[in-house]
């Protein structure tokens, strides 16, 4: 996933794509707990505002669901988003939330964030 990300980001570069307005997702597809580590899905994803921005690259496209989401921001480390993607359901229990496993949980990294060691984990809420 770490490879991924960094070859986004270097395409994105390229591409005149990434500024300090950008904001990148990271959707896990499946779960590592039921699928295999190495059969794991994950997308990286640019938010753009219209496909128009986009329409000239050769590059899939898509629209996500909008939902209800509960927020957690954490520092921009692998050991900080570790812990709180384990820690991330007993809070959302302690706070009367409820997963909703039809949509997909989604790293969010802000630009803006990420350049002060922060970023975000949206949990899709019923």
């Amino acid at each position: 996933n770490k490879n991924l990300m960094e070859q986004f980001k270097k395409w994105l570069k390229e591409n005149n794509l990434l500024n300090s307005e950008s904001v990148i997702l990271a959707i896990p597809r499946d779960n590592p707990q039921t699928t295999n580590p190495k059969n794991c899905r994950y997308d990286v994803a640019l938010v753009v505002n219209s496909f128009d921005d986009i329409e000239q690259l050769d590059i899939n496209k898509d629209v996500l669901r909008a939902g209800k989401y509960a927020i957690f921001t954490t520092e921009h480390t692998e050991e900080a988003i570790t812990k709180a993607m384990k820690n991330m359901f007993s809070e959302m229990n302690d706070k009367c939330c409820s997963f909703n496993a039809r949509q997909p949980i989604i790293e969010r990294y802000a630009v803006k964030m990420v350049e002060n060691n922060k970023c975000e984990i949206c949990v899709p809420i019923l």
